[in-house]
């Protein structure tokens, strides 16, 4: 049988429509997820999308507070659970609580610490992501954990660490990117009237979780290769924002020097940074979100290729005067490059400058909206984007796991599930619990 090419073995190996056929990596694993928000909840999500059995514990009824702190949380499409019947689940949860079973326990009651004690003498990880020493104050602690465990992987996510004297701060994505320094280095350069930056969606936690999930692995790793022993993991988001920070570090440790905002241009490559069209992609839509003009990315950083785009751009002038990328790169003449490429465009939308550098065999990339990127057919075959079939809320539009694998992958069952659904399953069958006694703790409002 003849060898298939490369595309066509990897779309069988890893066509995301046969991944509910094969083996989940970490099925077995048991791990309860004490998390709110998205930075704690994100590292038990990605270890659920790896098969674990993953035991999403909310305060009762109401659940955690990124339920209710995004937008479009519709009671009759989404909803919050059955105690609450008026009031739904906002769509900042999706993405974050994926694959995972849901119980409510209020943590402050005694009986709550004696039902996390039994649960983590039955599981492999605990995460949780509250302010730090508030479940040691709780008798949940590692410290606690441990003697009815000792095999038990504990991650606790904070803003910044266990000690030091900013940990009792609490801490936000925003926050994170604030002090870790990534906003220090995003935004429009101060010369061209600009302020830091903010990113939109919330990187600082959702790395944060992928980098916790990456210390849970390497723990059980260890345990069940060599110590036989679980261990404390500490992760702090404010750190985990530093470690991105690229070479901005060293360079200020080698010459004093501070990397500073450059907006969508580049300080190392020119030209290779994002420049605005004129015309708007959708000039007969009624949709004012649709008004906007379009941006692209253009990459014509080699000497050769920056020649080949002042020939599509009609700049002879440039082609001759910044020839040189050691010329071109310097902050006083990118101003030059990006403003002769946008006075080009500005006639144009970005899909007719694609089709042009396109031509030329300049690489660029439109900068695409959530609905371009949403019906894009090279994610749609991939399964980055997917629809699927929620047991509890039926279709639903949803991002796919970020990396794929042959034999083991990742994979979405469901994306999120009411306050409190799976009460009766998890406690009846971890704890032994009857249903009288569950009649009990949820009239007590311990569940």
């Amino acid at each position: 049988m003849a060898t298939p090419d490369f595309e066509t073995y990897c779309q069988q190996l890893f066509d995301h429509k046969t991944a509910s056929g094969k083996p989940e990596a970490l099925k077995g694993y048991r791990v309860l997820s004490c998390t709110q928000y998205i930075l704690g909840p994100s590292c038990a999500a990605y270890l659920a999308e790896l098969g674990a059995e993953v035991i999403k514990i909310e305060t009762p009824r109401r659940g955690e507070p990124m339920r209710h702190t995004t937008p479009f949380n519709e009671p009759l499409l989404y909803p919050l659970s059955r105690w609450v019947p008026e009031a739904g689940t906002g769509l900042g949860f999706f993405g974050a609580n994926t694959n995972e079973e849901f119980v409510s326990l209020d943590f402050h009651r005694p009986e709550a610490r004696q039902a996390m004690l039994e649960l983590a003498a039955k599981s492999d990880v605990m995460v949780q992501n509250f302010r730090p020493g508030t479940f040691d104050r709780w008798g949940m602690g590692y410290q606690h954990f441990s003697k009815v465990n000792p095999r038990l992987v504990y991650q606790w996510l904070g803003g910044f660490g266990g000690w030091g004297p900013g940990r009792v701060r609490a801490s936000y994505d925003i926050l994170g990117q604030a002090m870790g320094g990534a906003f220090g280095i995003t935004g429009e350069a101060a010369d061209r009237g600009g302020t830091p930056s903010k990113h939109t969606i919330w990187l600082a936690d959702y790395w944060g979780g992928m980098m916790a999930a990456v210390a849970v692995l390497a723990a059980l790793y260890y345990r069940d290769t060599v110590s036989g022993e679980g261990c404390f993991i500490e992760y702090s988001q404010v750190h985990g924002v530093t470690r991105m920070l690229e070479y901005a570090l060293p360079l200020y440790g080698r010459y004093g020097v501070r990397r500073e905002r450059w907006g969508n241009w580049d300080t190392e490559l020119c030209a290779h940074g994002i420049i605005q069209c004129g015309k708007s992609s959708y000039p007969g839509s009624k949709n004012p979100q649709e008004a906007e003009v379009g941006y692209i990315l253009v990459t014509a950083h080699t000497d050769e290729d920056f020649k080949k785009l002042c020939g599509v751009i009609g700049g002879k002038d440039l082609a001759t005067t910044l020839a040189k990328h050691d010329d071109r790169v310097k902050a006083e003449n990118q101003g030059t490059v990006y403003d002769a490429i946008e006075a080009w465009a500005k006639d144009k939308t970005k899909e007719d400058v694609a089709t042009l550098l396109d031509k030329a065999g300049i690489l660029n990339q439109p900068v695409w909206n959530a609905k371009e990127v949403s019906e894009n057919p090279h994610w749609k075959l991939r399964g980055a984007v997917q629809w699927i079939d929620d047991p509890i809320y039926g279709d639903l539009h949803h991002q796919g796991p970020a990396f794929k694998m042959s034999d083991t992958p990742p994979r979405l069952k469901w994306a999120l599930k009411p306050v409190g659904t799976d009460n009766e399953r998890v406690y009846g069958r971890l704890l032994g619990w009857t249903k009288s006694k569950l009649a009990k703790m949820e009239e007590m409002e311990v569940i």
